[in-house]
């Protein structure tokens, strides 16, 4: 059975990831550095990690296999979890995939770069309704995706 594995410290959408799994029946873990609450009527179960800037995103690389699905906004997180065939889905409802991933790496390292020089880049945009909408589209397409390929 694949699982959803959340990196929830500043996850905007997971109550649109609870939806979705209600709806399929799949497992939700919420993984952060602090106890976020979960619906635990739907079965999610909220991990906590120590402190530190990758320990969530180290125990979800550890823990997920060929087929689950993680959501993330972490570029390399996402890179790490699709070496081993797993999906990844960013927080704004586009999928990381092998093809996409290396361009998202090398857009997230220049960013970096011109952060580090002192300019400002500004963060992420506001999550909006459409947004949502996007990203719940997109899980359920994922999800349903990942479901028919175990059953293979």
């Amino acid at each position: 059975m694949i699982e959803i594995f959340v990196d929830g410290d500043a996850c905007p959408v997971k109550d649109e990831v609870y939806a979705v799994a209600a709806r399929l029946d799949l497992a939700v873990v919420v993984v952060a550095n602090q106890r976020i609450n979960v619906p635990r009527d739907l079965g999610v179960e909220m991990v906590v990690v120590a402190e530190g800037p990758d320990a969530a995103d180290d125990w979800i690389a550890e823990q997920i296999r060929e087929g689950d699905v993680v959501v993330t906004a972490d570029i390399p997180l996402a890179a790490r979890c699709l070496a081993v065939g797993a999906f990844a889905l960013g927080t704004n409802g586009r999928e990381f995939t092998p093809d996409s991933i290396g361009n998202a790496l090398a857009t997230r390292d220049i960013k970096a770069g011109v952060r580090e020089s002192g300019l400002s880049t500004g963060g992420p945009p506001p999550i909006t309704a459409r947004d949502r909408s996007r990203f719940s589209n997109e899980l359920d397409r994922i999800a349903n995706r990942s479901i028919r390929s175990i059953r293979r």
